[in-house]
């Protein structure tokens, strides 16, 4: 039986307007996948950014900076993939995680300077700047999820990352509804923006 409802015509209307892809009529919709089974991680293929309410953060992990405190492009792309997350989730607060500072700069300030660069409001980033590893990642993220009364996250990392980086989060107590990460965010390569709705992506 084919399922139809405001979060699909949301989605494919959201995809329509950035002109990456034809909004289907519900008709034309896919079958539900069986619960539990996500096909686009199975199959490596593009996947759909979720849709969640303010008590879901979305958590872009860090990635080592350059000594003179610039981002790697494998942190870009994070973000990339995390902005459209974010903007598919406007209610989501952001949690940017990962320390190691280099020239003064920390992963989740040059992560969260980004961000705002990209037209995210300040006050929806959460900073975190004191993780050196995914388990401190997940460690610390927790206690902010705790601290602020959010239930679960959205995952944005690398592709060979996202797996271990599940797992962790899981063993730290946290309820990981979803991930995203750059090579399954098709459009993450292009500038987003949905006429008034939505961020454009800087040039960086």
């Amino acid at each position: 039986m084919l399922r139809w409802n405001w979060r699909n015509t949301v989605v494919c209307a959201a995809i329509a307007a950035t002109g990456l892809a034809p909004a289907p009529a519900p008709a034309a919709a896919q079958h539900l996948s069986p619960p539990g089974m996500d096909f686009a991680r199975v199959l490596g293929t593009p996947a759909l950014p979720g849709i969640y309410g303010p008590e879901t953060a979305v958590v872009v992990l860090g990635y080592g900076l350059t000594p003179e405190g610039t981002m790697r492009d494998e942190l870009v792309a994070r973000l990339r993939a995390g902005l459209t997350q974010a903007v598919f989730a406007p209610l989501s607060p952001i949690i940017v995680t990962g320390g190691n500072p280099q020239a003064g700069l920390s992963e989740a300030d040059a992560m969260a300077d980004w961000l705002t660069a990209a037209g995210i409001d300040p006050t929806r980033i959460l900073r975190e700047p004191e993780a050196d590893s995914t388990v401190a990642n997940a460690r610390n993220t927790a206690a902010m999820l705790s601290e602020r009364g959010l239930r679960s996250v959205v995952l944005v990392t690398s592709d060979d990352h996202i797996d271990r980086a599940r797992s962790t989060f899981a063993a730290a107590g946290i309820t990981v509804v979803g991930d995203l990460t750059p090579g399954r965010a098709l459009w993450s390569s292009v500038p987003l923006h949905i006429g008034g709705f939505g961020p454009a992506r800087p040039a960086l």
